[in-house]
């Protein structure tokens, strides 16, 4: 898939106009954000660039002073994109996250290889960060799990080696799919089944657990099949949106029949651990 990086900045660079910045551009089909010196990077599918989405973001752009500048990039450069971008990940003494070009780190509970075929800068690294950290308040012996949005396939590789019976994995993008089968290679796991597609493409139900680290949108609409494809006793947990949403995020959560366990923070983003409301 081909995307466009905006490189957005305001008049003068602060955490706290990242994080307006972050907020007034949440609702444009942006998959993902990094954080920059002097701004943000927004990343957007080229096929979502209508220019109804162009004409909103010059809108933005007037009514908050910032200025932006558009690239594209076609999906044969993203390996160049990725690995000047892509840094280790250690989550606490539980998870080393590094592409095959990092050192290993052998203080770890568990060493996972990455190698996307894409990816989005450093703008995912909170989220993941976060959906690691809730894994571990979560018990994974033979249980079913989902990973719904499965990118690289992180999250259904730590659920194999966190000994679940059998992981469905599913994404919407061709390379997500492919490079989710390559790296469960990488690092031996042989209980994810990897799907190309949306979340009706997954037939089976009466999953144990259910992890959607995507984005607001998506999971909003989502809620509902999700919440008839986790079993009575499951858990469900989501990421990819802002504090900014957590308001209509809470009210979406209790409508749908489910109660908040835990809530994390990571600059500006949100996960959260959910269960099924019991009667």
């Amino acid at each position: 898939m081909n995307y466009y990086v905006f490189d957005i900045t305001p008049p003068q660079y602060s955490a706290e106009k990242n994080e307006i910045l972050l907020a007034i551009l949440g609702d444009l089909p942006f998959n993902t954000f990094e954080e920059t010196t002097v701004g943000l990077k927004g990343y957007m599918p080229e096929e979502d660039l209508t220019e109804d989405v162009e004409n909103q973001l010059v809108t933005l752009a007037t009514d908050f002073d910032f200025v932006y500048e558009k690239t594209f990039i076609p999906y044969k450069n993203w390996n160049e994109v990725w690995e000047s971008n892509f840094e280790p990940i250690q989550v606490e003494e539980f998870v080393y996250l590094r592409a095959d070009f990092h050192p290993h780190n052998s203080d770890v509970q568990f060493e996972l290889t990455i190698n996307p075929k894409m990816a989005f800068g450093t703008g995912h690294h909170a989220t993941t960060y976060m959906m690691i950290q809730m894994m571990r308040e979560v018990d994974f012996v033979d249980k079913k799990v989902l990973d719904y949005g499965c990118g690289t396939g992180i999250l259904a590789i730590l659920a194999s080696k966190l000994k679940s019976s059998t992981i469905e994995a599913v994404d919407i993008e061709l390379p997500s799919f492919e490079n989710t089968i390559e790296n469960c290679a990488i690092n031996h796991v042989q209980n994810v089944i990897s799907f190309h597609g949306t979340l009706d493409t997954i037939a089976t139900d009466c999953f144990d657990v259910i992890l959607a680290n995507i984005n607001r949108n998506v999971i909003l609409d989502s809620f509902v099949s999700l919440k008839n494809k986790l079993n009575t006793e499951g858990v469900l947990l989501i990421s990819g949106f802002l504090v900014e949403d957590k308001a209509i995020m809470l009210q979406a959560i209790d409508s749908q029949g489910f109660t908040l366990v835990k809530i994390l923070e990571n600059t500006n983003w949100v996960c959260m651990y959910l269960k099924k409301k019991v009667g």
